[in-house]
């Protein structure tokens, strides 16, 4: 028996081993991206979108490594689920009912009407249905984590998910230090300018510094509005996925139905059990710090498998698209704000 085949043999009676190369690679990513953020001014961004900076930099200028193939695969679908699941755990019924009903109403409008406008401008630009999606799902409900789950749900491309990663990144930091400086001109209390900075800005983080700039009133109300939000993220996208096919969101590469997406029943789980039983501090904090690390480590996996000369070539029309998704969204949610406040 050769090595190599003596290698295989070993490694089918043990799978971590076919797996290792490939999770030491997407953890190591996810470590450099937490190591770069100690640098000032790169704290201001997300590890996860540093982790699939640095992922599409190996994979353009090292190509793929073969060892690594199927730990690197297993961390863009196990891990990726395993984080959404997780998210759950950040979130309560309790939560959601203390934004009220118009509260309620405002949100669930903004995310809506962002996503069809998103898809109807999409059309009109010529911007292939599965990108249009997924920067409607990233802009109207959570960013990156939404991006990823719409992307497992609907069969999207890797592709297609980094260039609505960068740019809802892109736009979602720009929401970020922009709105603080718009509070006073708007004539907006602490708790209507929480419920705008959580309605409308993208990602967690960037909507809990955004809220924060408020006052504590502000950084209450907007991380309220943001999670409830993202307890939205379940309902939405399994229904795109259901819809996925017919309606041209799936990838080029599937054929029928993609998969029922489970791990968003997991989700909603999570969600019920922390509604229902008080998870004390000492256990959410620790979750929440993995949750962030798994989903960087799955951002570095897709990472590995973007071509950025794919990405390039889609030209600015989607990166268009998504300033018009962002300005959408804070402009409506302002708006249905002003005129029920």
């Amino acid at each position: 028996m050769t090595s190599a085949n003596a290698t295989v043999a070993v490694a089918s009676k043990n799978p971590l081993l076919i797996l290792a190369p490939g999770l030491a690679l997407t953890v190591s990513i996810a470590l450099i991206a937490y190591g770069l953020r100690l640098i000032p001014g790169v704290d201001k961004l997300s590890p996860m979108i540093l982790a699939i900076l640095i992922g599409a930099v190996i994979h353009n200028s090292v190509g793929k490594i073969a060892v690594t193939e199927e730990g690197v695969n297993f961390s863009l679908r196990r891990i990726l689920r395993l984080s959404i699941i997780l998210i759950g755990l950040q979130i309560t019924a309790q939560q959601a009912a203390e934004v009220g009903f118009g509260g309620l109403a405002i949100i669930a409008t903004g995310l809506l009407a962002t996503l069809g406008a998103t898809m109807a401008m999409g059309r009109l630009l010529g911007i292939p249905r599965g990108l249009a999606l997924l920067i409607g799902v990233g802009t109207s409900i959570c960013g990156a984590s939404a991006i990823l789950a719409a992307k497992a749900a609907t069969g999207g491309k890797d592709d297609d998910a980094a260039y609505a990663v960068a740019g809802v990144t892109l736009f979602g930091t720009i929401a970020m230090f922009l709105y603080p400086s718009l509070q006073g001109a708007l004539h907006l209390s602490d708790a209507s300018y929480g419920l705008w900075a959580g309605a409308s800005v993208h990602e967690v983080a960037q909507a809990v510094f955004a809220s924060a700039q408020g006052g504590h009133e502000a950084l209450y109300v907007g991380t309220i509005a943001k999670l409830t939000r993202v307890a939205m993220m379940a309902p939405v996208i399994i229904v795109l996925g259901e819809l996925s096919v017919r309606f041209g969101f799936a990838g080029e590469g599937v054929r029928g139905k993609p998969p029922f997406p489970w791990f968003l029943i997991g989700f909603l789980a999570m969600a019920g059990l922390n509604s229902v039983f008080a998870i004390p501090a000492f256990v959410s904090s620790p979750v929440r710090a993995a949750t962030t690390f798994l989903l960087s480590m799955a951002m570095a996996a897709m990472g590995l498998h973007t071509n950025l000369r794919h990405v390039f070539s889609a030209g600015v029309r989607p990166l268009a698209l998504g300033l018009f998704a962002s300005a959408f969204i804070s402009l409506l949610v302002l708006a249905l704000i002003k005129l029920t406040t």
